[in-house]
């Protein structure tokens, strides 16, 4: 069976804006080191690549899709350039409000790997956001959690959230990090 690394790309492969929203290239920073360590994890480790990410109102006159597919497209080869490359990419352009299943955290978008041909206990989310963390516990594997500091941190998680706790696997900043507690995991299995 398949294992996966369900990646979001704002804040994760990329740096979040203060608008949360990234449509043009003025914008556009690639996280610190992400393409040698994510490359390495490519190289070394047996993982497939899946892109999943929320983009509030994508396609709405305030964030039109061809400014996010031209960014969007960019990121994609950028990587690709790297040997990084990603067998899905699955975007949800709902708002919060909506509640749609196919949002993060719901597994509207991922019910394929959901379906037996994916080792989801030994797969990993990686995120920034406490939604990527609920993800990963609705997919029952565990999360690799880039907080940022935005949002709750894994030490100030509440008591009502006291059972995403045990979904974080690992709680950092940094793609090496991320690379080292990865290989570990693997060597472990062996």
């Amino acid at each position: 069976m398949k294992k996966a690394l369900f990646i979001d790309r704002d804040g994760t492969l990329i740096l979040e804006t203060d608008d949360f929203k990234i449509e043009t290239f003025e914008k556009l920073v690639f996280y610190p080191q992400v393409f040698y360590w994510l490359g390495k994890i490519v190289r070394e480790l047996d993982y497939e690549l899946v892109m999943v990410t929320n983009q509030d109102g994508l396609g709405t006159p305030d964030f039109p899709e061809r400014d996010f597919h031209e960014v969007q497209d960019f990121i994609v080869r950028t990587f690709a350039n790297e040997g990084i490359h990603f067998a899905d990419i699955h975007i949800d352009k709902s708002y919060p409000h909506e509640n749609l299943p196919t949002r993060k955290p719901g597994t509207g978008m991922l019910t394929k790997y959901m379906q037996g041909d994916y080792d989801l206990p030994n797969s990993f989310v990686i995120g920034d956001r406490i939604t990527d963390v609920k993800l990963a516990q609705n997919l029952r594997c565990k999360c690799i959690w880039l907080n940022d500091g935005r949002g709750l941190g894994a030490d100030e998680i509440t008591e009502q959230h006291h059972e995403l706790k045990n979904v974080i696997a690992l709680d950092t900043r940094e793609w090496e990090k991320v690379y080292n507690f990865l290989k570990k995991v693997s060597s472990a299995a062996l």
